[in-house]
């Protein structure tokens, strides 16, 4: 069937109730843009032919598409003319790129409906086959049909026509089945159709449905296809729809992961796109926002509060309050509370980045600990390395970037800092406050601090007034202290 079958997405409206500099089609929910979802739905079907109409900031609209669907044709509407004048310029742009269709289906489709499901459009495709019709429509049985354009069927049950709300009669505006806009026809007729297409009417514009009449006077069968899910063929026109189709998004790919098999404690404050992996047994926990391509793997439990970005998590890995892009965290890590993993970041087996670390372009060895307080940039940690609190890796020195290494198994003290590039060997240390600017052999200890120094009663002197001074001169004088 998909042989035979092209598809065209019209994406060339303004979208003025967006009132965005962003076009309509490119206003993301659940990690895609609108008409990406839209193009992943018909990417399922694999058409033989793809045709995507642009319009209105198109040097915007067309790129992104080119870069989703590459095999797709880019046809430009210069007016936005009518539904019907789009078709018309997308099949000429076939016909330029010798692709046009003369057999099979026409599958119309619209950019900005997100929560269209390829099963959907599939199953549309194939019962417009098998009833033969001319013109098939994919409608929606809703409750309340107010706005909609509806469905008129005779006794047999085949559609007569579509009526819009403003021109029903109370009978027909008690019908419940609607045009959800989205059309399969066959191929050699709207190859002829399109030639017949009038802009007389209120708007003077060239409208797809016309196609519904024209079959119709041809004595051709025009056929309707319910789908009982019609929040699939909604679209957004303003960001406040766009906020309800995201929420709905979000609740179906909430249920799906949870149905198999996936802990989410909290689903109302919890958001996963739709290109999210998780794992069976994985936790999420309340405030959790797992974005682009993350994956997360069997038992990890990911939040409170965290937001992770084209991640990879490992089995049995916690993460905690943490922001996290572009990293990999391994089976049995933890993370957190309070870390900054950015882009680069690689936490191997059993490690640990703690409380308030953040990290850059920094690869963690298996069992190695960044505990607290730290930043770690550009740097090579060994398997079971520890590195002492308040550390700093100083990797930039103004003009470039450079890198330190710390070896397996070494212990760093605490409040250094490591003046990259420099290495610090397997098994070595470093003492407390110390500033590592040289290479520290294997099993060295470095220190960089001179012996301390006591000053005897300086605070007696210097603060006599103060409570220190007080506290000072009454441990110094045992009288003092017995009050006396």
């Amino acid at each position: 069937m998909t042989e035979q079958l092209t598809v065209i997405v019209l994406a060339a409206g303004g979208g003025t109730r967006m009132k965005s500099k962003t076009p309509k089609v490119l206003h993301a929910i659940g990690g895609r843009s609108m008409i990406g979802h839209v193009l992943h739905a018909v990417g399922t079907l694999e058409p033989a032919r793809l045709v995507t109409v642009v319009g209105h900031q198109r040097e915007l609209v067309g790129p992104h598409i080119a870069r989703l669907a590459p095999e797709a044709v880019v046809a430009v509407q210069e007016e936005q003319l009518g539904t019907g004048h789009a078709v018309r310029v997308a099949l000429e742009a076939l016909t330029e790129a010798g692709q046009r269709p003369t057999a099979g289906t026409v599958l119309v489709a619209y950019g900005d409906t997100p929560l269209l499901q390829g099963a959907t459009l599939r199953d549309f495709v194939d019962a417009h086959a098998a009833a033969g019709a001319a013109v098939s429509i994919l409608s929606g049985i809703v409750e309340q049909p107010t706005g909609y354009g509806r469905i008129v069927r005779d006794a047999d049950g085949a559609v007569t026509s579509i009526v819009e709300e403003k021109d029903a009669t109370d009978e027909q505006r008690a019908i419940s089945e609607i045009n959800s806009g989205i059309l399969a026809v066959d191929a050699a007729f709207l190859g002829e159709c399109v030639t017949r297409f009038t802009d007389d009417n209120a708007g003077g514009e060239y409208y797809l449905t016309d196609a519904v009449g024209i079959a119709r006077g041809d004595g051709l069968l025009v056929a309707a296809h319910p789908v009982a899910d019609a929040l699939q063929t909604e679209g957004a026109n303003d960001r406040a729809q766009l906020a309800e189709l995201g929420a709905e998004m979000n609740r179906r790919i909430l249920t799906a992961h949870m149905r198999a098999g996936v802990t989410v404690l909290d689903p109302a404050t919890t958001w996963i796109d739709a290109d999210v992996t998780l794992a069976s047994d994985v936790t999420i926990l309340p405030g959790t926002q797992l974005l682009g391509t993350t994956v997360v793997a069997e038992d990890a439990v990911i939040g409170p509060d965290t937001t992770l970005a084209d991640c990879e998590i490992g089995a049995g890995a916690r993460v905690v309050r943490t922001h996290g892009q572009l990293s990999v965290i391994g089976a049995g890590a933890s993370v957190g509370p309070f870390a900054h993993l950015r882009p680069g970041t690689r936490l191997g087996v059993g490690g640990k980045i703690g409380g308030f670390v953040e990290t850059k372009n920094s690869e963690i060895g298996d069992g190695a600990k960044v505990p607290h307080l730290s930043y770690v940039g550009d740097a090579e940690i060994g398997e079971g390395a520890n590195i002492g609190a308040g550390t700093i890796f100083a990797n930039y020195d103004g003009v470039e970037k450079h890198r330190t290494t710390v070896g397996r198994h070494a212990k760093t003290g605490s409040n250094n800092t490591f003046v990259a590039p420099v290495a610090i060997g397997d098994g070595a240390g470093t003492g407390g406050g110390t500033v590592v600017r040289e290479d520290v052999p294997p099993g060295a200890l470095a220190v960089s601090s001179g012996p301390q120094r006591n000053i005897e009663g300086w605070a007696q002197r210097k603060r006599p007034d103060t409570a220190q001074g007080r506290a000072a001169a009454a441990a110094s004088d045992p009288d003092l202290a017995a009050g006396e």
